[in-house]
């Protein structure tokens, strides 16, 4: 029997990480992980899985065609696309890379699969496509695209390029847009892990504007499982919300956090609201349930007890990253391109 090959892009970051190591834990599948290794791709997220014979490390560039050539060397069947910049601050003083990897480096790709006949195409999207709601209402997968930022500019672009080649190609495609994802191994300029790190070493924590932008959570494992069920069950053509169920501000998730690792309110610093700060988030998952049968098992607050803990328990892993001395351990691994 043929083994089947799944290619992940971006699985040395913080989703793709843990979904390497669910898929790997769950299938008989072979994995090749095809990651830049950006700043946020850190090779030591899968450390623990390196020496299972079903994994593959490719180091590439997704805009790049000769870097897609090594991965498609293997026979790969199924495509899952992490690989993005994503982080908004970094996109608004930065927005040239977000438009090369984001946007040209996903068509590259779907250009890849198409002539390879890939069997589905998973694209991984984000709930900022939708841009910014008001109090009420919730984003559904019928709601027009409105993104406010360079970042969801380019994911917007990304999923209407996949898009186009189901409707024009008939490739087989899926969308997944996610709400904000927490957990393991997520990289600390994100809100949760810079507030955790920060906060257990008693330094200032930055919170824009008020600290009253509202976003709904979810733990990358559910985030992981969701993404499975699309996988395997997902309708081509469809675009899936994934959402946590759990509308929290961010002030709110700071002072949670300040309480679970015992330290001082007086650490808050609030700062000048980022351009462009969408206010509001909400995800409808109800085709994701109706259809998929999926909806998250995490409780918001043990999965949060649980992720404080780990970052207690994990320094070394976060301090590397924070000092920046994890950079210059993976390029002696894997050099400098």
């Amino acid at each position: 029997m043929a083994e089947t090959y799944i290619l992940v892009t971006g699985g040395c970051g913080f989703i793709g990480s843990n979904f390497v190591r669910h898929i790997l834990a769950k299938y008989p599948y072979r994995v090749v992980n095809f990651d830049k290794l950006t700043y946020a791709g850190n090779p030591e997220n899968l450390q623990d899985i390196e020496k299972d014979k079903r994994y593959t490390f490719i180091k590439g560039d997704i805009a790049e065609v000769s870097d897609l050539e090594k991965a498609f060397e293997l026979p790969v069947e199924i495509i899952v696309n992490f690989a993005a910049e994503s982080h908004v601050d970094r996109s608004i003083l930065d927005p040239d890379t977000f438009i090369k990897t984001n946007i040209s480096g996903t068509f590259q790709l779907l250009e890849m699969a198409r002539k390879r006949n890939v069997k589905k195409f998973v694209q991984i999207s984000t709930d900022e496509v939708y841009g910014s709601l008001g109090k009420e209402g919730k984003f559904s997968e019928q709601t027009p695209l409105a993104p406010n930022s360079p970042y969801s500019a380019s994911k917007t672009s990304a999923d209407v390029l996949a898009m186009s080649y189901y409707k024009t190609y008939n490739m087989p495609v899926v969308i997944t847009r996610c709400s904000n994802n927490y957990g393991p191994y997520q990289f600390p300029e994100k809100l949760i892990p810079l507030i955790i790190t920060n906060a257990m070493n008693d330094i200032e924590l930055p919170v824009y504007g008020d600290g009253l932008n509202i976003r709904d959570w979810i733990h990358v494992k559910d985030h992981c499982e969701a993404i499975d069920v699309v996988l395997h069950n997902g309708k081509e053509g469809s675009v899936y919300n994934v959402g946590g169920e759990n509308e929290r501000t961010n002030i709110e998730i700071v002072t949670l956090i300040l309480k679970a690792l015992g330290k001082p309110e007086t650490l808050i610093k609030y700062v000048k609201d980022r351009p462009g700060h969408d206010r509001r988030y909400a995800i409808d998952s109800t085709k994701l349930k109706k259809e998929l049968g999926f909806s998250p098992k995490t409780d918001f607050a043990y999965g949060m007890e649980e992720t404080v803990k780990w970052y207690s328990e994990n320094r070394s892993w976060w301090e590397r990253i924070k000092s920046g001395a994890y950079l210059e351990y993976y390029k002696s691994m894997y050099g400098n391109r």
